[in-house]
């Protein structure tokens, strides 16, 4: 059996991990700014070289500092290191030797994987004799790297991915991952997506804080429900009105859980019962149908707010009046804090999931067409009356039905609205949305 392996990068902030990870990956995956600190979460990302598929995390920076991240970032990097089967200690040559890489030395020297000391910001090779003070780590051969322009990137990883052919290095397993529910948890700052997504995990990935924008990246992982099902995970930046959102970093987070979003194939829409909805919840969820995900409503904090017989039933009114576009979505009231009904989630994940793939056969989707004009003629315009000779499925993900009429400018939006909702009472299509397609004739 093929092995999967994954390679952590760390050191302390602001030394060029992320460019490293982006330049490894091949992509703008991880936020690059100045700021120290930029990258609190872990990152993972598949990448490839000279033919070996690997997966590299990309950490928060590790430091000896009073920041308020600082001890939940370096239970990241060692949770990191845990997972990994090579580490790649990235430090800045310009600097020498600094405390703070002491500090990582000295957590690399307890773990058992095989690590490789990259030197960076080394752009010529007159600058390469910086290298030797970095020997004292005890770490062995540095390798010197520019990670802004790649060089040395390449022998650093031909070491690497010759460790792996060589079995110097360990692995995993691979899973078969094709048919893997891919899951996206989405909502404004603070509503618990993290808690949720450590919830369903078992595993502290995400950084859950108070603090609004917390998470800025989007972390994925893996989990497995009581059943056997792997789902991958994605917990996305809480997404503000365009005019809050000010930091460059924000911003990259935002369009990074965007790009969650595109991705996936179920999404949580999360809302904090103990603020109600707010315009921006609306506004998020509009980017999930936008996409023609499949959404289920997920209500989080339910134990912080009093509550009646009548509680949960006034609450899913509310939602379905502000959320009139997400009527098809289940709603679920679920609590991270207490665990309260978090094991549902992927149950439902994957019955909207099954929905969203549904494919109805022809002759049972037209015989539903025609009672539906049976029990509701056709419209006319003008003397002309709308004709529908044949509907046909077209596409799944989402459901998408070809309706051939006559003349496409006689279907009023209000009967196509009908049809759609004479499919949906036929057909179980919760958490999906469907699309129609009325084309003329040929």
């Amino acid at each position: 059996m093929s092995k999967k392996y994954t390679i952590a990068i760390v050191g302390r902030p602001n030394v060029g991990k992320s460019t490293l990870f982006n330049r490894i990956v091949g992509t703008r995956k991880a936020i690059v700014n100045d700021i120290s600190g930029v990258t609190r979460d872990r990152l993972y990302e598949k990448a490839e070289w000279n033919g070996s598929e690997f997966s590299v995390i990309d950490t928060g920076g590790i430091s000896a500092s009073n920041d308020v991240f600082i001890k939940e970032i370096k239970e990241q990097a060692e949770l990191a290191i845990k997972e990994a089967d090579a580490i790649i200690f990235v430090v800045d040559g310009h600097n020498g030797i600094t405390k703070d890489d002491q500090l990582v030395a000295k957590v690399l020297y307890r773990s058992k994987q095989p690590i490789y000391l990259a030197v960076n910001h080394l752009d010529n090779i007159e600058q390469h004799d910086l290298i030797y003070d970095f020997y004292s780590l005890g770490l062995g051969d540095p390798y010197p790297i520019s990670a802004v322009h790649g060089n040395g990137v390449a022998d650093l990883l031909d070491d690497i991915v010759d460790a792996f052919k060589n079995g110097t290095n360990g692995g995993v397993s691979d899973q078969d991952q094709e048919d893997q529910i891919k899951i996206a948890i989405i909502g404004r700052p603070n509503v618990g997506k993290s808690s949720i997504f450590n919830s369903l995990i078992k595993r502290n990935r995400s950084i859950v804080s108070d603090i609004q924008g917390t998470t800025r990246d989007t972390v994925d992982s893996q989990f497995e429900d009581n059943q056997g099902n792997v789902f991958t995970i994605s917990d996305t930046a809480g997404i503000r009105k365009s005019g809050k959102v000010i930091e460059s970093t924000e911003k990259y987070a935002v369009l990074r859980a965007q790009m969650a979003i595109e991705s996936a194939d179920v999404i949580l829409v999360v809302i904090d019962a103990s603020t109600g909805i707010q315009d921006q919840d609306k506004h998020i969820a509009g980017l999930a149908t936008e996409e023609g995900r499949a959404v289920v409503i997920v209500v989080n904090k339910w134990d912080a707010i009093e509550k009646d017989n009548y509680s949960m039933k006034q609450f899913t009114e509310q939602i379905r009046e502000e959320f009139k576009f997400l009527d098809y979505a289940p709603i679920m009231f679920v609590s991270a804090k207490t665990n309260q009904r978090l094991d549902q989630i992927p149950e439902m994940a994957i019955k909207v999931d099954n929905n969203h793939k549904m494919r109805i056969q022809s002759s049972i989707l037209n015989q539903t067409i025609l009672d539906a004009i049976a029990l509701h003629p056709t419209p006319t315009k003008n003397g002309k009356r709308l004709r529908v000779y044949y509907a046909t499925e077209v596409a799944v993900a989402p459901p998408t039905f070809a309706i051939f009429v006559n003349d496409p400018e006689l279907m009023h939006f209000s009967y196509e609205r009908y049809l759609e909702n004479q499919i949906r009472k036929n057909f179980d299509f919760a958490g999906t949305p469907i699309r129609l397609r009325i084309r003329a004739r040929k």
